[in-house]
């Protein structure tokens, strides 16, 4: 699912919505967790990020190596400013500028909780 996640990142929110949804199940089956465990529980038990932030995650690795990559052409790609986040047309670089969603803050809160009581 997460196969060149950098470049598909921008999809439609429905989208990635969908593909979360899907990793959730999945998620769920493998621990065979009750249906009343919440979904940010069991990303922070797994240790296993949403979909949203490891896409995030995986396009600033993708540009901070592609920048400084040999290849002209991808050195290019990599140099652009991102449109507002207004304009209608979304590039891979947006996501690194999107606030994270709901199912990602969640998880976070949880985290930074943990981290506190360790």
């Amino acid at each position: 699912m997460t196969y060149a996640s950098p470049v598909f990142a921008h999809a439609a929110p429905k989208t990635l919505e969908r593909l979360q949804v899907i990793q959730n199940k999945f998620c769920r089956a493998a621990t065979d967790a009750h249906w009343c465990v919440r979904n940010s529980i069991l990303h922070r038990d797994l240790e296993l990020p949403t979909l949203s932030k490891y896409m995030k995650d995986a396009s600033k690795r993708f540009f901070d190596i592609a920048g400084s990559y040999p290849n002209a052409l991808l050195r290019a790609a990599v140099n652009y400013l991102p449109p507002p986040p207004t304009h209608f047309i979304r590039r891979p670089r947006n996501v690194l500028f999107d606030p994270p969603d709901a199912l990602t803050a969640a998880v976070d809160s949880l985290n930074n909780v943990n981290d506190t009581h360790d």
